[in-house]
């Protein structure tokens, strides 16, 4: 009977949350593009050659595209303990002229394969339902932003609860969104590639916090995004970074703008040591 129960459930979840097209690899080699010289950052201990793959997984985040054929879109590092994702990685080359897709989440169904057998469905990951009714007033909160996504199919290739964390409404609207539009229009002013074309390689991630959304998604404790990009014109690359708490604050008081460098500094000291995101640290990149 529980079996069957869950099945039940399982159906109902499933409905709720469509299939997305993503595939969970051993390595992210078929979507190397999205990092700098196709080199992952390096985070000692998550992201390492011999990482912990019963926990941590390598996504790469496929979906339709105009011509009606899949692609990868983006990378993800995905936590299936904590079940938010480490980091997500992508490549910004402007903004796309598109009105934002409206909220259909999915979720990937590699993350729980056998879900018809299970006890509580959907283990490794989080569901839509996660969402409802908490009483932390938390919002989906995009790592990889629909708004940074040069087309409508790039931008709805977003809306994966496995590019998505637990964010206070007020932080995810106000300060963090503000961050978004900033660093967006500073790519597109700063980065520009030898054929004059915008191209930055963007990583976003979450530190975990202590309190859980559900009883079962960790809450962030602190957000951080950083680029790195040539810039043609002054032929030169360029590093910009972005640190936050993941708190109830509505304005960008709380956004500190900062170096690669010091950004880096952040993540050793609150999250895992010796962490680097780009490749030579966005310098003088062959």
């Amino acid at each position: 009977m529980r079996l069957c129960i869950a099945s039940v459930l399982a159906v109902l979840l499933a409905l709720s949350c469509p299939f997305g097209m993503s595939e969970v690899l051993e390595t992210f080699d078929r979507c190397s593009e999205f990092f700098l010289r196709g080199q992952p950052p390096v985070i000692p201990g998550i992201l390492i050659p011999k990482s912990d793959h019963a926990r941590y997984k390598k996504i790469c985040q496929k979906y339709n595209s105009q011509d009606n054929n899949q692609r990868y879109m983006f990378a993800t590092l995905y936590d299936t303990s904590s079940r938010i994702p480490v980091f997500s990685a992508y490549k910004y080359t402007g903004r796309g002229n598109f009105d934002r897709p409206g909220d259909l989440w999915k979720i990937e169904p590699q993350l729980d394969p056998h879900v018809g057998d299970m006890t509580v469905p959907y283990k490794n990951q989080a569901i839509n339902e996660d969402y409802f009714a908490n009483n932390f007033g938390m919002n989906r909160g995009h790592l990889f932003p629909s708004s940074h996504a040069a087309d409508v199919f790039t931008a709805e290739s977003t809306f994966t609860l496995t590019n998505i964390v637990p964010q206070y409404g007020a932080f995810n609207a106000g300060g963090w969104r503000s961050m978004e539009i900033e660093s967006g229009d500073t790519m597109n002013t700063q980065c520009t590639d030898n054929n004059n074309k915008v191209l930055a390689h963007v990583l976003t991630g979450a530190i975990p916090g202590i309190n859980k959304l559900n009883d079962r998604v960790n809450i962030p404790s602190s957000m951080w995004m950083a680029f790195c990009c040539y810039n043609s014109r002054r032929r030169l690359w360029v590093s910009q970074a972005y640190w936050a708490l993941n708190k109830e604050e509505r304005d960008d008081s709380g956004i500190s703008r900062m170096s690669l460098e010091e950004l880096q500094q952040i993540l050793s000291k609150k999250w895992v040591e010796n962490v680097q995101l780009f490749r030579n640290n966005c310098r003088d990149v062959s």
